[in-house]
């Protein structure tokens, strides 16, 4: 894709794979400069939905709002729902409310519920109010259910097909119809109670005679989703079995939708995002476009909880003034200790929420990885206390000390490895987060454990 003939515009795709060209939105900020609509309007003509999201996400307030306004009529409801929702609101308050109106209609029954669910309700009555009585009710059916579900998931557009009907009969269905989905990847048969029984995939219908019965082209892979499943469990079910799409029932059994692997992929994306956001304490609903005071107060409590930890082993450390005012060079080698404890056990960690969350890590091989991950922490804390033991003896030239910081960095390293395993699955059967929560019990495992084996094997052996 790119964004036009001319050179000089820039490629969004070039250099930097799919990212935005700098030249391209200096071009685009100066044309708002210039209150230049068609200079705008060509320099976005071929940019797909994606991309220009991305460029309202990366100029500021004051910018994107111009943007807005001047871009008018030409903003495509595709934009709003790629926009991050952190700027979503915003972006919709600035809208022209025709232009949104428009801008709204185009989306498909899932998109909107997607962009409404999150909004304030006086915007989310401006927005169903300028759908359609039917994809208006269809919108309201979709967000009475639970959040994050199948059925917040789900869009409403489904191509259906009687178990009785042959390829022909099909294909002159989807001819005639003139409310088709713009893209969709089976048609799903159900029977007389609109129960589904099976898919059969546009390929296999259009490479087949028109005789032949659609009961005899059902995929082998075919899963059912419950309207009420949590979309988390879902995405994992599209993953797992290779779904290209799946019919969504409601508590009768009767199809109320379809879910396509575009919208399990976006909840897996998210599940990803909010592990790593949650892992490092910054809370799951992070973004660049975030206020400083919002920033603040979302990363102040963990920072808060990392204090607590800090003075714990700051009152370890408090119990061997006296070994440490007689060899300062242990103040010098905690650092060491403590830093390669808590790599190691943010390493282990991080595998294993990962694995967890993909349901890799089960009841069936806990002890199995828990044992692999202290074993690592062995091999590697054995190899690196040779290091630093070697490291001891001709920096301070003490066999001894460097023996005492050999010794600690095995023990830290193999209670990293068992710590980074055990505490999210402890946390798991807790019913709390692992990805929120553990680590800052690991850091402050291996900080406690390596303090306290380093200062009191020192004070044991050097005293």
């Amino acid at each position: 894709m790119t964004t036009g003939d001319d050179p000089d515009r820039g490629d969004p795709q070039v250099d930097d794979g799919y990212d935005l060209d700098r030249k391209l939105v200096a071009q685009v900020l100066d044309a708002v400069d210039r209150d230049d609509k068609q200079a705008l309007t060509d320099l976005l003509e071929d940019l797909h939905a994606a991309d220009i999201a991305d460029l309202l996400e990366q100029v500021n307030s004051y910018d994107r709002a111009r943007l807005i306004r001047l871009y008018d009529r030409e903003f495509d409801g595709e934009i709003l729902s790629e926009l991050d929702e952190s700027i979503r609101e915003e972006v919709i308050a600035t809208l022209n409310p025709s232009v949104l109106a428009e801008a709204v209609r185009e989306l498909e029954t899932d998109d909107v519920v997607d962009l409404v669910e999150d909004l304030e309700e006086p915007q989310q009555e401006a927005i169903l109010d300028v759908l359609e009585d039917s994809d208006r009710v269809a919108v309201e059916q979709s967000l009475s259910y639970p959040e994050n579900s199948a059925g917040r998931l789900m869009q409403r557009e489904v191509v259906m097909a009687p178990e009785h009907w042959n390829v022909g009969q099909a294909i002159d269905y989807m001819r005639e119809s003139e409310d088709l989905p713009e893209q969709f990847y089976h048609v799903v048969l159900v029977d007389p109670r609109l129960h589904p029984i099976g898919n059969v995939t546009l390929g296999r219908i259009m490479g087949t005679k028109r005789e032949v019965p659609l009961t005899d082209l059902l995929e082998e892979s075919f899963q059912v989703i419950p309207a009420d499943q949590d979309e988390e469990d879902v995405a994992y079910a599209f993953n797992q079995y290779h779904l290209i799409s799946a019919p969504v029932v409601d508590v009768e059994g009767r199809l109320a939708g379809v879910i396509t692997i575009d919208d399990a992929m976006v909840v897996l994306d998210e599940e990803h995002e909010e592990d790593i956001l949650r892992l490092a304490g910054v809370g799951e609903e992070s973004s660049l476009a975030d206020k400083v005071i919002e920033t603040t107060k979302r990363r102040f409590p963990w920072l808060a909880v990392n204090l607590a930890t800090a003075v714990l082993a700051s009152l370890v450390i408090a119990q061997f003034e006296a070994t440490i005012t007689q060899f300062v060079a242990l103040a010098v080698l905690m650092p060491i200790v403590a830093s390669m404890g808590g790599n190691a056990g943010t390493q282990s960690l991080t595998v294993a929420v990962r694995a967890m969350a993909t349901r890799d890590l089960t009841g069936s091989n806990v002890w199995r990885v828990i044992r692999r991950e202290v074993l690592v922490g062995l091999v590697n804390g054995v190899i690196f206390a040779v290091v630093m033991g070697i490291v001891g003896v001709i920096w301070f030239g003490s066999p001894m000390l460097g023996g005492v910081i050999a010794a600690a960095m095995v023990i830290n390293l193999v209670v990293a490895g068992l710590a980074g395993t055990v505490i999210p699955v402890l946390l798991e059967k807790m019913n709390i987060d692992p990805a929120l929560a553990s680590g800052a019990f690991v850091t402050t495992v291996t900080d406690v454990v390596g303090f306290f084996a380093f200062l009191g094997l020192a004070a044991a052996v050097l005293l």
